[in-house]
């Protein structure tokens, strides 16, 4: 007899309503892994979108699962959902990587990003994208990866070359960033928002108020939320800063910080 979830039920504690459909996608997955014991394995998830799932998964003893980016602290990962007799290491690898080589020193990531993208192929099908001083790895899912090699040849204005390389040859990427030191009225997200980008207090709000940030990757719409050391915020059109470190008051009462833009 089939397995019938009841999913309104394991949704019902999901409250961000864009979520919900990705999270109905996981379960649909547990649903036939339960049922046929077979594999299954969802697109590449943010650390938000991973946290919402596992609150899912965690809630069923007879499947197992594992995260899998390419390297350890992947940003975006895959999740492999199987029955809870097998072993994660006797299951092939859903994922694969890649490596672009040309003249890409004056290229961004976003610029990568945009050139795979421009193929047709979808965001969630694609892990890190892994920016070296003479190369780009890229993490993506196995069955986008020969229409990748053989259809990806320019980035941008610049031509470029696409070969296979192992997952064991991928390394972390480097990251490129500005260090600010300033001091701000408080540790609420609009105010660190204002630090960051030298906007008012008033048009920080207003960036929250309009759903356009992120913080450690989960929509936040409340201008009052306070932030913690080692934070990721991000904002729609600005980037994303890291608030590197607290480091006291100033004598007008304000908090020194020192935040990490990442270009």
């Amino acid at each position: 007899m089939k397995l019938r979830l009841d999913k309104e039920k394991l949704l019902a504690h999901i409250v961000d309503e864009k979520q919900i459909l990705n999270m109905r996608r996981v379960l649909d997955q547990i649903e036939i892994v339960i049922n046929k014991h077979t594999i299954g394995v969802t697109d590449f998830m943010d650390p938000y979108e991973r946290k919402l799932a596992e609150s899912i998964l965690n809630r069923f003893m007879d499947i197992s699962y594992s995260e899998i980016g390419g390297i350890e602290k992947a940003e975006r990962k895959v999740i492999l959902i199987y029955p809870e007799y097998m072993k994660h290491q006797d299951i092939k690898s859903p994922i694969s990587s890649l490596m672009i080589n040309g003249n890409i020193k004056n290229l961004s990531h976003r610029d990568f990003l945009g050139g795979i993208l421009n193929l047709g192929i979808n965001r969630e099908k694609i892990g890190d994208i892994l920016i070296h001083e003479d190369n780009v790895q890229v993490v993506v899912k196995n069955e986008i990866f020969d229409y990748i090699l053989i259809s990806l040849m320019k980035i941008g204005k610049e031509n470029v070359k696409v070969k296979e390389i192992p997952l064991e040859k991928l390394r972390k990427g480097i990251l490129e960033y500005e260090d600010i030191y300033t001091t701000v009225s408080s540790l609420r997200l609009d105010a660190l928002i204002s630090g960051a980008w030298n906007l008012s207090r008033k048009d920080g709000q207003r960036l929250v108020e309009s759903k356009k940030v992120k913080v450690n990757w989960e929509p936040i719409d409340r201008v009052f939320k306070d932030i913690e050391e080692g934070d990721i915020i991000s904002a729609k059109g600005y980037g994303r800063f890291i608030l590197n470190s607290i480091n006291g008051i100033s004598k007008k009462g304000r908090v020194r910080v020192k935040l990490r833009l990442l270009k």
